[in-house]
């Protein structure tokens, strides 16, 4: 053999085994991809709100419900940092007069202990035997209350989270800027598929009525909405996308959602009604509550989203018990005319203030297929719920939006925000005007007194 020869035949040797390489990689990705589409999916899990620090029984009722996939919807930690309420003193967090922020971000070291600490929950790693568990972030596990854009420790943050998620470090999502994802399971003609936006990384500020997702995720969903349709689609967004209790709520309470970014949202309705896709539902959570809304004249098929929050946080875990039947009648109280109203609710309201979680069942054998979506709370028990055929979240040959503008379906196809200013505004008048009169009550009393005082006073100088 010559001497020019052996570097031929080594170059040739590297070629071959460059090419042993890649046909092993290519057949165990097409054999991790083979498995998923051959088992079929029909209980999904999902919930948001999870402190690590806070006590996790709801766990055990997400292992009983037994379900194969549990999808993280954000504030998987509560990762940022929470000074306490002071509206006197050095540092002031609330009032016409705060001087500093409430909520500061922590370090990195601080995060990836907080995630450790979640990430060995006995609850958590049960339900994550069994199931296969993915997910999203929002804002305490993104880094900073309410954060978008702007937000400087986010590459960091993301790696943090990835990590949490056990992510191949060669995922795509380690690349990209943004924790967005996609996956299909279940054979073709009876698959779902998971869609997983990020609302944090690209968002611009609240009242701008900017972007949420950010040109390069906006390009990607349309991808994803327009390939090869699936039976169902599901959509998770850490914050609500039917619902939007700001439009009610300001100015006492501001809350983050799709509502906020009108022009997102639109663009939202219409790029699914454009992909002429059926199935396609979302999931929600952000707002410590539990509810399933509904909009039927975004497409020619009603769009649900299920929103289950907290895993762990729920407004009606930060305040004293005797407080509850007020909880729930503000909640009965506050317009909304998305939310799904009926007898499956545990509470006139048909909203749910304490540790929940989210339950997607299909029942596949069933014809026509159904679907039913719940709220749970920390005993596995429903406290609302939908049971709809798969066939009413497909389009249909009549012209199924003409009959959801009709009937009882009219109240699902006006926004918040449309609604007359005095059903609008009735939790902020009732507010105010309680306020009033406990002022006036207060006035009225002191009055009297300074009154009774005086007399008292001209009384004894007479007698003396």
């Amino acid at each position: 053999m010559g001497v020019d020869e052996c570097p031929r035949r080594w170059l040739w040797r590297c070629f071959l085994l460059f090419i042993e390489i890649t046909t092993v990689s290519t057949t165990v990705t097409a054999s991790d991809s083979h498995k998923n589409r051959e088992n079929l999916v029909s209980r999904i899990a999902f919930g948001s709100c999870s402190n690590q620090s806070a006590p996790q029984p709801i766990w055990d009722a997400v292992a009983d419900f037994n379900p194969q996939i549990f999808i993280l919807m954000g504030d998987n930690i509560y990762g940022d940092i929470k000074r306490p309420f002071k509206i006197f003193g050095r540092e002031r967090t609330i009032g016409p007069w705060k001087n500093v922020p409430r909520f500061l971000p922590a370090s990195e070291q601080e995060m990836e202990a907080k995630y450790q600490k979640a990430k060995s929950n006995p609850g958590y790693a049960r339900v994550k035997e069994s199931a296969e568990v993915i997910g999203t972030w929002d804002d305490h596990d993104y880094g900073l209350n309410d954060a978008g854009k702007e937000f400087h420790k986010k590459k960091t943050n993301q790696k943090l989270l990835l990590d949490f998620l056990d992510e191949p470090q060669d995922s795509p999502r380690r690349k990209q800027a943004g924790v967005y994802a996609s996956y299909t399971y279940g054979p073709m003609g009876k698959d779902v598929k998971v869609v997983l936006l990020d609302t944090r990384y690209h968002r611009d500020p609240v009242g701008t009525d900017g972007t949420i997702l950010g040109d390069s995720q906006w390009s990607w969903l349309e991808r994803e909405l327009k390939g090869p349709p699936t039976a169902i689609t599901i959509i998770g967004s850490s914050i609500q996308v039917i619902s939007n209790l700001s439009a009610t709520l300001q100015p006492l309470v501001a809350m983050e959602s799709w509502g906020r970014f009108p022009k997102e949202r639109d663009r939202l309705f219409k790029l699914i009604a454009d992909s002429k896709r059926g199935g396609v539902l979302f999931i929600s959570g952000d707002v410590h509550f539990g509810e399933i809304t509904r909009y039927d004249c975004a497409s020619d098929y009603p769009l649900f989203d299920i929103t289950s929050s907290g895993l762990t946080q729920s407004v009606e875990e930060v305040v004293p018990r005797f407080l509850h039947p007020l909880v729930r009648f503000f909640a009965w109280f506050t317009p909304s005319t998305m939310r799904v109203k009926g007898p499956n609710c545990k509470y006139k309201s048909c909203v749910y203030g304490q540790p929940n979680f989210g339950t997607i069942e299909i029942v596949w054998e069933s014809h026509p297929v159904s679907v039913k979506f719940e709220v749970r709370d920390k005993n596995g028990v429903a406290v609302t719920g939908v049971n709809v055929s798969l066939t009413e979240l497909h389009p249909s040959k009549s012209d199924s939006l003409d009959k959801v503008k009709t009937g009882d379906n009219q109240r699902h196809c006006t926004l918040e925000a449309s609604l007359p200013w005095i059903k609008r505004y009735r939790i902020a008048i009732l507010f105010y005007f309680t306020i009033a009169v406990l002022l006036l009550t207060i006035l009225i009393g002191v009055s009297c007194a300074c009154v009774s005082i005086f007399r008292l006073g001209g009384c004894k100088r007479k007698h003396e």
